[in-house]
Formats: C-alpha cells, structure tokens, sequence
C-alpha cells in the first residue's frame, strides 16, 4: 500500500490550475491517485443549459457500512493580478514553513491531507469494517449547479447511503482546532427592478421618477429587525450590493431602477418566509408611489443545524487531543457545499486556518497541514475502531 505524503500531494495538485469550473486534469490525476489505495471511482461530468460542465468524482474503499465520507473541492478561485504574488500562483512554493499557491489554503491541502490520512490509517490496519469515501467537486467556488448538488442527486438514485460526512473547508479563524462548523445560515439574493414612467427632469409631473421608489423600499429593507439571532445562529441580516440605473442622461428622469440585495437568514425563518415578507413591502410601497415593480430570488441554501452526534463529540475531541484547543461549535459564515450534503447524511466542517483563503500568496502552515493529517487519520482510526 503507497505511503503518500500530504505536502508532496498538495503541492502536485496545487499545479493543476483548476480555476472555477475549468478541471484542467486535477480530477483524473486525484483518481489516480485514489485507485492506488484501493479505491473504486467514478468520474461524474454533469451538464445544464446556460452553465459549463463540470468534472466530480466519487470514490469508496469497502461495500460494507458505515460509510464515513469526506468531502471537498478542488476547483479555486482565480489568482487576481499575477505581479502581486511572490511567486507563480500555479508553481507552489515553500517559504517560511508555509507551502504558497492557488488552493494552499482552499482548499486542495485539505483533501490532500484526508488522502494522506486514509494512506497512513490504511497501512496500520489489516482490515476494518465499513467504507470509506470522498466526494470532490469542480464547482464550489463557482456556480454549484453542476458540483456537489447533482452529485448527491446520483447517489440519492443510486441508494448509496453515507453515515457521517466530513467537509474539509478552512473552519478555523486563526489557529487550528478554533472551530468545527455543524450549520450554517441560509442565503437568499433578490433582484429588484422598480418601473415608473421616463420623462423630463424640468417636468417631473410629466413622470415618475423609480428611483425615488427604490430609495424608499431600500430604506425599509435595511430597517428590518429580522431577529436577535439565536443560539446557534447569529442574527439575520440584509445588505444591499448593487444599486443601477441606465441612465446616459443627465437631464432624463428614468424608466427603470434596480437593486440587487442578499440577505443571510438563521434558522427561525425560511427562503419563502423571507419572500413574503419582503413582497409585501414591495407591494405598498410601489403601489402608493404609483410605481410597478418586478423581483427575481435566488436561494443559494437554507439554514440549517446538525445536531451534534457521538461523531461530532468524537472529533470534538481527537482534534482537542492534536492541537490542545477545544474548538468551538459555529454557523459562522458563508455557504458551503454541506447544505447538499446534510440533505442524506449528518456532516461537520473543519479543516485549516482560513486567513489567506482567496487571498494574493494563499499560504497552509506546513505544521498545520501535518497536524492536520493526524487528525484526519485518529478520526478514521476512532471511528472505524
């Protein structure tokens, strides 16, 4: 059985530039890599109208449950300005006791570590009862239409049944073992276009101007109290991101106005709850201005909260043994690829220290990567034991 090393692994993918959707061979060369240690893989190329294909792989050693699955992602995002970086984005470079590249951080160190981690633990068994399985997509970072949702569809087809979950994605703030993530808040983005009636700047009787309209919608929009958070979550919240008017015209009132706006919601509400709330405003304010208006949504996820399970408290616990933190249950955040996941098993997040994520000379602390690797393989070793 190969040994395979976690830094020599992260750097060979770090080489592939696997900017999002684009695979440029990393999939094929992780399978590879995958079937060397037994593994049984499936390449799952998924397509639709008006998006780019996308290359995923699944992978299980064993037949028999439980399952235990790790999950990750290998697309990137892109480098930005080239001349910034101390070094090519796609040449990974030790310096410091940092490894430094494109996806050092997010987060192809990570599976590479989990990789390493199923080599080490596979070397210290003779045998051990259940599978284990990888599910790695090129469309995290990206749209996520032809990533990790379709791939749980086909294992949803193919019955194929995972017991816990681990997502590999940088959790922890500033130091390893910080943070282990169990949810994460919903998000909703909603475009906004408010029609009122063109005219003259010197007859505004003559028109309706809908940017008075936006104003006053965006007002009480960013005026809602949607909650004091919870708990588990902290509170819900709306920021407006775009504000456009197409207008060449200084002197013409406009026809049109748009907004576009995205909202992060806990758990007390839902995507619809949100939309029913929000039209209403919509309605009265557009109606006593006289205005028309027209909203388009996009659910990127819903809230959601896994229950910590003896798993969760197991790895609670391996990586407090590793790293002499206790992390820290959070739903702190962006979205992640577990609001697919969680839909047909019980999952955590954790993985390295996310400062330099998306960041010019994206950097893992070698140390970290390697205490990473134990932790990775002592949760195999608990959980199989």
């Amino acid at each position: 059985m190969p040994n395979i090393n976690e830094l020599q692994l992260a750097k060979e993918l770090i080489k592939f530039p696997s900017v999002t959707p684009t695979d440029a061979g990393v999939m094929k060369f992780l399978e590879k890599k995958l079937k060397s240690l037994g593994f049984k893989t499936k390449v799952l190329e998924f397509r639709e109208k008006n998006y780019k294909p996308v290359k995923n792989l699944y992978a299980r050693l064993g037949n028999k449950g439980p399952n235990f699955c790790y999950a990750g992602h290998l697309d990137v995002v892109p480098p930005g300005t080239l001349k910034n970086w101390t070094i090519n984005p796609f040449k990974p470079s030790v310096k410091k006791g940092h490894l430094i590249g494109r996806g050092a951080n997010d987060m192809k160190s990570s599976i590479a570590a989990f990789v390493s981690a199923v080599s080490d633990y596979l070397n210290s068994v003779n045998k051990f009862n259940g599978s284990i399985s990888l599910l790695i997509t090129g469309d995290e970072e990206g749209d996520a239409v032809n990533g990790t949702k379709k791939v749980i569809e086909y294992l949803k087809k193919k019955r194929e049944k995972i017991d816990f979950c681990l997502v590999g994605e940088p959790t922890n703030p500033n130091k390893l073992g910080e943070m282990i993530k169990i949810g994460r808040r919903g998000s909703m983005t909603g475009k906004l276009t408010v029609i009122g009636v063109q005219g003259h700047v010197a007859y505004p009787q003559r028109a309706n101007n809908p940017s008075t309209t936006l104003v006053k919608i965006l007002k009480e929009l960013k005026d809602i109290k949607f909650d004091k958070g919870t708990k588990d979550f902290q509170p819900t919240n709306l920021e407006v991101t775009k504000i456009n008017i197409q207008n060449t015209a200084d002197n013409v009132i406009p026809g049109a106005a748009e907004a576009t706006f995205n909202i992060r919601f806990n758990n007390k509400h839902t995507s619809q709850s949100i939309k029913k709330k929000l039209n209403k405003i919509f309605s009265r304010i557009s109606k006593k201005e006289k205005s028309k208006f027209n909203i388009n949504y996009r659910v990127s996820g819903e809230a959601f909260l896994t229950k910590p399970n003896k798993t969760t408290f197991m790895i609670q616990n391996v990586i407090k043994k590793i790293t002499r933190v206790k992390p820290i249950f959070s739903t702190t955040g962006g979205t992640s690829d577990a609001r697919f996941i969680r839909k047909i098993a019980p999952c955590l997040e954790f993985g390295l220290v996310g400062k330099t994520m998306h960041k010019v000379d994206e950097a893992v602390s070698i140390k970290d990567l390697r205490n990473l690797t134990k932790i990775y393989s002592n949760i195999l070793k608990n959980y199989f034991q």
